[in-house]
C-alpha cells in the first residue's frame, strides 16, 4: 500500500508541475491510459497496467470518503493533499464504464490567489472590473463555460474588495473550490439543510457587505439573489451562458421580472480562458516549454454595463434600440491582430451567428 500511495502521489504532483487542471484515469481493454488536461487540450502521459491502477483509484477513494465497494454507480468526492511539493484540494469523480471504473481528478491549486491585474489580457477590462466593485449594492454576473476563470476572476475581485475597501464578504459554494482567509466561506450542504436558498437567507443576517454566490442555478436562487441586492448587499455570482446578453434571458427563464432586472443587474461578464502565443515555439508549445512557461493562458471578458446594458434589457422587452460593445468575438480578434493569440482561438471560443 505504501508504494500505491506514493504512486499516486508522483502523479499528482507531475500534474502539477505542469499546471494541469485534470488528471484522467480511463480503462481499456488490456491497459489503463492516464491522461492530463494541459490548456484544454488533453495529454497522454502514462500506460499502466489495470491492476495498479485499480489499486490507485481505491486509494484515492478511501481519502476521499467514498464508497471503495461501490463500482456500479458513479460517485463524487473530495480531499486536500499537501506534500513536501505540493498543496492542492483534489475533487474526484468515478464512473463506471464496461471495462472498469474510471476516475477523473479535478486540481484546485490552493496557492495564492493572483491580483486581478495578472487575469486579463487587456487591462482596460480590469478598471472596468474593479469600478463595479464600487457599487454599494445590485447584482454582478459572471458568465462562461466551466474551466473559463470565473471562479479566480471572482476571487481575486473580492480580495481586492477585502483590502481596498474592508468589506465584510461571505461566499455560498458548492463546493468550496478555492479556500481564503480573507473572506467567510460557506458550503452548501443538502444532507445538512444548507442549500443555496437556506444558506443565502441566514447569509443576509449576518451582516455582509459582499455576497458571493457560486452559481445561479434555479428559481429560487435568483429570486433570492434578487431580492439580496435589493436590500443594499453587493452580489457576484456566475451563470452558464453564451455570451453576457443571455444572462438576462435566463434570469426572465427564472421567473425574474424585467423590471427587478432592470433595479438590480449593473454588470454582465462574459469571460474565455485563451492560450497565449508563445514567443519561443514555432506553432503548438512543447510539453517542455509549457512546464517553464507558468503563465500561458489569460482571460479575454465581454463587459455589458451602463447605456449598453439598459438597451439590451429594452431590447428583452420588444422595443428596438441601437447599442454597440466589444463582445468576445471583437476581444478575440483584436488580440489575434495585435499577435497575443493563436488563430484558431476565434474558431475555438467564438460562435459565429452567421453561418
Amino acid at each position: 500500500m505504501q508504494a500505491i500511495e506514493q504512486l499516486s502521489e508522483r502523479l499528482i504532483e507531475e500534474a502539477c508541475a505542469l499546471h494541469a487542471s485534470d488528471i484522467h484515469l480511463i480503462p481499456k481493454a488490456q491497459e489503463t491510459q492516464i491522461h492530463f488536461r494541459v490548456d484544454d487540450e488533453l495529454i497522454e502521459k502514462h500506460s499502466m497496467k489495470k491492476e495498479i491502477c485499480d489499486r490507485i483509484i481505491s486509494h484515492l477513494k478511501f481519502l476521499a470518503s467514498m464508497d471503495i465497494g461501490e463500482r456500479r454507480r458513479p460517485q463524487s468526492g473530495a480531499l486536500s493533499l499537501e506534500t513536501p511539493n505540493i498543496n492542492v484540494h483534489l475533487r474526484l469523480s468515478t464512473l463506471p464504464t464496461i471495462y472498469e471504473e474510471s476516475l477523473v481528478i479535478r486540481i484546485l491549486p490552493q496557492g495564492k490567489i493572483p491580483a486581478i491585474g495578472e487575469l486579463a489580457l487587456f487591462q482596460t477590462t480590469t478598471k472596468k472590473l474593479l469600478s463595479i466593485l464600487n457599487h454599494s449594492h445590485g447584482l454582478m454576473i459572471f458568465t462562461g463555460p466551466t474551466g473559463s476563470g470565473k471562479t479566480t476572476t471572482l476571487y481575486s475581485l473580492m480580495h481586492y474588495a477585502k483590502r481596498h475597501f474592508n468589506r465584510n464578504i461571505i461566499t455560498l459554494e458548492d463546493p468550496v473550490e478555492t479556500r481564503s482567509d480573507e473572506v467567510l466561506q460557506v458550503q452548501v450542504n443538502e444532507k445538512a439543510g444548507i442549500t443555496y436558498a437556506t444558506g443565502l437567507k441566514a447569509i443576509l443576517r449576518h451582516d455582509p457587505d459582499i455576497i458571493m454566490v457560486g452559481e445561479i442555478r434555479d428559481r429560487e436562487t435568483a429570486q433570492i439573489a434578487i431580492r439580496a441586492s435589493l436590500t443594499g448587499h453587493l452580489v457576484l455570482s456566475t451563470m452558464h451562458t453564451r455570451d453576457a446578453k443571455g444572462a438576462i434571458y435566463r434570469l426572465l427563464e427564472f421567473d425574474v421580472s424585467l423590471s427587478e432586472i432592470e433595479q438590480t443587474l449593473i454588470a454582465v461578464s462574459a469571460q474565455r480562458l485563451v492560450q497565449i502565443k508563445c514567443p519561443f515555439c514555432e506553432g503548438p508549445c512543447s510539453p517542455f516549454c509549457r512546464k517553464l512557461r507558468k503563465n500561458r493562458r489569460l482571460s479575454v471578458y465581454e463587459i455589458l454595463y451602463g447605456r449598453n446594458l439598459a438597451a439590451v434589457v429594452k431590447e428583452a422587452k420588444g422595443e428596438s434600440t441601437v447599442y454597440r460593445y466589444p463582445t468576445l468575438k471583437d476581444v478575440i480578434k483584436k488580440g489575434i491582430a495585435l499577435g497575443y493569440l493563436y488563430p484558431n482561438s476565434y474558431d475555438r471560443w467564438v460562435y459565429n451567428y452567421e453561418d
